[in-house]
C-alpha cells in the first residue's frame, strides 16, 4: 500500500478513491479538490432533477415523501422543506461522538458518491462538503442510532445539519455550535437543501464505510505487528524455524501463510539465540509453529474485505438514481448495508483471532512448564514476586472479551418505516464492533511484547542459547528497553504498559522494521 501520510491532495472523480487516500484525508488532512469531470457531472444531474420536478414526474424523494410516505405527493413549492425536514427529523443519533477522522471519511466518502453525476444534487452542496474538509470543520456525529439498511440515516443527518449552520461541530479543537463553526472558519452555510438533497446526503453507507474502512487500514498493520512481535515470542522460546520452510508453505498454496512465513524468516534472520536453539525439540507447540497457517489466514481474510472496500469508496449508495441517457429515475436498494456488513463481521472476526494467538504465546512465555527453560512468570526471585503473572490475565481477558464482540451483527435485523424497510443490514454496528476488537487486539499485542522483551532478558541472562537476535529484534527490543527497564522485581507495571501500548498505536515499530527489513509484508 501506498503510505497515507505521504499523500498531500486527493482529487475525487467518484471513481478512483483508494483506502489509502481516504487514511490520508481523515486522518491526516490531506486538502480535497473535485476534479472537472465531477462538477460537470454533478451539474448535469442537477439539471435533470429540476426538470422532473417541473415536469411533475412521481419519482420518490423528489415529489413524493420518503419511506412508508412515498405515497404522498409533494407539491413543487414544499420541495425544499421535504429535503431540510428530512435532515432535521433523522437526526436521532445517540451515544459517544464519533472520532474526528470518522467524520471525515464519511463527508469524503459522501461528496466522492455525489461525483459520479447519478444523485441530482447541486453542485454547491459537494463544494461545502470538500470546503468543510479542507478547513477542518467536523461536524459532531453520535455513533449509534444507524440499522445500516436506507443508508445511515441518523449518522449523516447530523452530518448533514452543520451544512445548514445548526448542529454541532468541531473547529480547532474546540466543540462549537454548527453555526459559529462554519463562521470562525469563514464558510457559508446553506440557507436550504432543495429537492433530492436530503436523500443526498442521507442515504448510503458511508458511516459504516468509514468506520469500517479506517478499523481495516489499522487491522492490516496490527497483522503485520503480530508478525513482528509473534517473531520475538518464538526466539525469546527458542523456536524451530523449520516449521516456516518456505516448501512447507509451497505445496499448501495459501498465499497470506506464504506471506507470512517468508516474514518470520526475514524478521529472525541473524539471531544466535534461534540458531543456537534449532534441533532442542521436533516441533513446537501451534502458537509458534502455525503462526504462518493462523496469521495468514487472517492476512487472506484482510484482502478479501479490502477488495470488498475499495469497491463501496467508488459506490454510489442513495437512492432514487438518475440516469441522463434516457432522464431514468430508478428507485432501488444501493443504500443497502448488506455488502459491506458481512465483510465489517469478518474483519471483526478475523481481528480477534490475531487476539487470541497472541495471548497464548504470552501463556507459553509465563507458564514454566511451556517457556523452554524460562523462569516461571519471568521473576528473578518467584514467590515474593509475581512477575508477569498478571499481564496473561489481562491479555486473556481482552481476548476473550473479542469472543463475544465478534458474534455477527449482520444476522439480525428489526423491520423499520411500517414494515416497508423489513430487512436491515446492521453494517455500521458490525463495522464499530470491529473497532472495540481492534483496539483489544493492539493492547493484547502490546502486552506480548512486554512479556517477550522480558522474556528475551531472561534467556541472555540464563546464557543457554547465546545473547544476539536479529537486527530488527535487537533495534525493537532497545526501542522498548529505552522506556521500559528489565522488572528485577516487582513494580507498578502500569506504566510500562502504558509506554508500550503507545508504541504499537503510533506505527512507531513497524517504521523500524521495514527500515531494517524491506521486504517486510
Amino acid at each position: 500500500m501506498e503510505h497515507a501520510k505521504t499523500i498531500s491532495l486527493v482529487s475525487l472523480d467518484g471513481h478512483s478513491l483508494t483506502l489509502d487516500s481516504l487514511v490520508a484525508v481523515a486522518r491526516f488532512g490531506a486538502r480535497v479538490e473535485l476534479t472537472e469531470q465531477a462538477r460537470e457531472a454533478i451539474q448535469k444531474s442537477r439539471e435533470l432533477a429540476e426538470k422532473i420536478m417541473r415536469e411533475h414526474r412521481v419519482a420518490y424523494g423528489i415529489t413524493t415523501g420518503f419511506g412508508d410516505f412515498a405515497k404522498v405527493a409533494v407539491p413543487d413549492e414544499m420541495g425544499s422543506a421535504l429535503s431540510t425536514n428530512l435532515i432535521l427529523s433523522h437526526c436521532v443519533g445517540t451515544g459517544e461522538p464519533y472520532s474526528e477522522e470518522v467524520v471525515r471519511g464519511m463527508m469524503l466518502l459522501r461528496a466522492n458518491a455525489l461525483c459520479v453525476g447519478v444523485s441530482g444534487v447541486r453542485l454547491v452542496l459537494v463544494e461545502r462538503l470538500v470546503e468543510l474538509l479542507n478547513k477542518r470543520v467536523t461536524p459532531w456525529v453520535p455513533q449509534k442510532g444507524s440499522l445500516g439498511a436506507s443508508g445511515d440515516l441518523a449518522p449523516l443527518s447530523h452530518m448533514g445539519l452543520v451544512l445548514l449552520g445548526l448542529g454541532q461541530a468541531y473547529y480547532e479543537g474546540e466543540l462549537l455550535s454548527g453555526a459559529e463553526a462554519l463562521k470562525r472558519a469563514g464558510i457559508e452555510a446553506l440557507q436550504t437543501l432543495v429537492s433530492k438533497e436530503g436523500l443526498g446526503i442521507t442515504n448510503g453507507t458511508c458511516a459504516m464505510t468509514s468506520v469500517g474502512a479506517l478499523n481495516l487500514y489499522d487491522t492490516m498493520r496490527a497483522a503485520r505487528l503480530a508478525d513482528l512481535i509473534g517473531s520475538m515470542t518464538l526466539t525469546a522460546l527458542t523456536g524451530q524455524l523449520n516449521a516456516f520452510d518456505p516448501r512447507v508453505h509451497a505445496v499448501r498454496g495459501q498465499e497470506g501463510q506464504m506471506r507470512v512465513a517468508k516474514n518470520i524468516r526475514l524478521l529472525t534472520e541473524g539471531s544466535e539465540i534461534l540458531k543456537n536453539a534449532q534441533g532442542d525439540r521436533v516441533q513446537d507447540a501451534y502458537a509458534l509453529r502455525c503462526m504462518p497457517q493462523v496469521h495468514g489466514a487472517v492476512r487472506d481474510a484482510l484482502a478479501f474485505i479490502k477488495s470488498r472496500v475499495d469497491i463501496e469508496l467508488n459506490a454510489v449508495t442513495d437512492n432514487p438514481l438518475m440516469f441522463l441517457e434516457d432522464e431514468a429515475v430508478i428507485s432501488g436498494g444501493n443504500f443497502h448495508g448488506e455488502p459491506m456488513a458481512l465483510p465489517f463481521d469478518f474483519l471483526g472476526i478475523a481481528c480477534s483471532e490475531l487476539a487470541s494467538i497472541s495471548e497464548r504465546r504470552t501463556e507459553r512465555m509465563v507458564n514454566a512448564a511451556l517457556s523452554n527453560g524460562l523462569t516461571p512468570f519471568l521473576t528473578t526471585e518467584g514467590g515474593v514476586n509475581s512477575g508477569y503473572m498478571i499481564v496473561q490475565y489481562s491479555a486473556a481477558s481482552m481476548a476473550s472479551e473479542n469472543k463475544v464482540l465478534a458474534h455477527p451483527a449482520s444476522v439480525d435485523s428489526i423491520p423499520s418505516s411500517a414494515n416497508q424497510e423489513d430487512f436491515v443490514s446492521m453494517g455500521t454496528t458490525a463495522a464499530r464492533k470491529s473497532g472495540q476488537i481492534l483496539e483489544n487486539t493492539r493492547s493484547v499485542l502490546a502486552y506480548e511484547l512486554l512479556t517477550a522483551c522480558q522474556a528475551v532478558d531472561i534467556r541472555r541472562r540464563l546464557g543457554t542459547h547465546g545473547q544476539g537476535l536479529s537486527p530488527v529484534h535487537e533495534a525493537v527490543f532497545a526501542h522498548v528497553r529505552e522506556k521500559v527497564p528489565f522488572m528485577e522485581r516487582d513494580r507498578e507495571l502500569w506504566p510500562d504498559i502504558v509506554q508500550v501500548e503507545r508504541m504499537v498505536r503510533s506505527g512507531e515499530l513497524l517504521d523500524m522494521a521495514d527500515e531494517l527489513v524491506p521486504e517486510f509484508e
